[in-house]
């Protein structure tokens, strides 16, 4: 059953233009007034402005990926550190930005942290995949993306792809999978487009379904695939009302088990507690894309979709915050000439370096904490 949060409170009654003599009012009354009202505006841009330039402790390595040689990474839609601290697994789109296009290519890659590719798997296995996730217990997890209606669902449908979650070990086997291959929709047992995934310590499966243009809803599953609930509902439900979606991109879950969305069609970022109730709204990290919160309860947004159509004012780049409170720390600006989105998805590895999934230049850019 859909849980909406209870957004209603007492209306205000309208107003009515009442003419009547009003008491004049010296400057030296109004100064105080004036005055109060200049500093909130002073706050409240000064706050703005400093969401956008934040300190960036942060170097960027372009070449840190080795791919062997004739291969290309392409799209890099999903990175997370293995327990290990000796490798790092990424989700890739076959080279390119289609696997279905490629079926022979390996999308699930793991290296070192040198950049060297040490082991692949997956080919065949995925049309478009866009989530990807790192369980507590070695579980990979990965989602078909492209919702009805989007052109690079059209090759996957061909071939009975589309529209699942899917558990593998580390060895390239399924071991679950959630919804029905090929087949979209808004119920219990099927998703359109899923976007992203997180899985709780406790087992708990949640997933923001689906990409642009699909459902608009976060769902939630037990360990076992049963069923739990849903927040927001289909395609015709987009909102940006309190705790409705459009364009749930990605998620996440903090130390404190608060799940974190990036509502990216909405320009912000939603936290809701286990039971799918709104906790707070967050404006500050632009139009997100993707949501990380690394080992020590640190929250990294990345932003690449902000210009002048679709987020006037803001720059494109990652925001990094404690979850808890949400005030930036630290921003890395992408002042690269634009080539096509910039950061959709992105990873923190155990030293607290982050890598960075680009979609339009089809890179994974590393950045490297170079001071505290």
């Amino acid at each position: 059953m859909p849980i909406t949060p209870n957004t209603s409170g007492m209306s205000l009654p309208s107003r009515r233009r009442v003419q009547s003599a009003r008491p004049c009012r010296s400057p030296a009354r109004q100064a105080p007034a004036a005055s109060a009202i200049a500093l909130v505006l002073g706050l409240f841009f000064a706050v703005a402005s400093y969401a956008q330039t934040a300190d960036n402790p942060y170097h960027a390595d372009y070449d840190w990926v080795k791919m062997p040689e004739g291969q290309r990474i392409g799209v890099p839609s999903g990175v997370f550190p293995d327990p290990d601290g000796q490798h790092l697994w990424v989700l890739s789109r076959c080279g390119e930005n289609h696997c279905a296009l490629h079926p022979e290519v390996d999308p699930i890659l793991k290296f070192d942290l040198d950049g060297n590719l040490v082991d692949s798997f997956g080919a065949g296995l995925f049309s478009w995949p866009h989530g990807f996730f790192l369980d507590h217990e070695g579980f990979l997890w990965v989602t078909e993306g492209a919702p009805v209606g989007d052109e690079r669902l059209v090759e996957g449908t061909r071939r009975g792809l589309g529209h699942q979650v899917f558990k593998l070990n580390q060895q390239g086997e399924i071991v679950m999978t959630l919804g029905e291959a090929g087949v979209a929709g808004a119920d219990e047992s099927h998703f359109n487009g899923p976007a992203d995934i997180v899985v709780a310590s406790n087992g708990d499966i949640w997933i923001a379904d689906g990409h642009r243009g699909g459902n608009n809803r976060v769902v939630k599953f037990a360990a076992d695939g049963t069923f739990l609930l849903q927040i927001g509902g289909g395609p015709d439900s987009i909102s940006g009302d309190p705790g409705r979606f459009n364009d749930p991109h990605g998620i996440t879950i903090d130390k404190q088990g608060r799940v974190i969305v990036a509502d990216r069609g909405n320009n912000r970022t939603q936290v809701f507690d286990q039971q799918g109730n709104l906790l707070k709204v967050w404006t500050q990290f632009g139009r997100p894309s993707t949501v990380f919160v690394d080992q020590h309860d640190v929250l990294y947004v990345g932003d690449g979709m902000s210009d002048e159509r679709w987020n006037p004012g803001w720059e494109r780049g990652i925001r990094i915050a404690p979850a808890e409170s949400g005030w930036i720390t630290s921003f890395i600006p992408d002042r690269e000439v634009a080539v096509g989105t910039g950061v959709e998805f992105l990873g923190v590895d155990l030293e607290g370096n982050i890598y960075s999934g680009e979609v339009g230049r089809e890179r994974l850019v590393k950045y490297i904490r170079v001071r505290p």
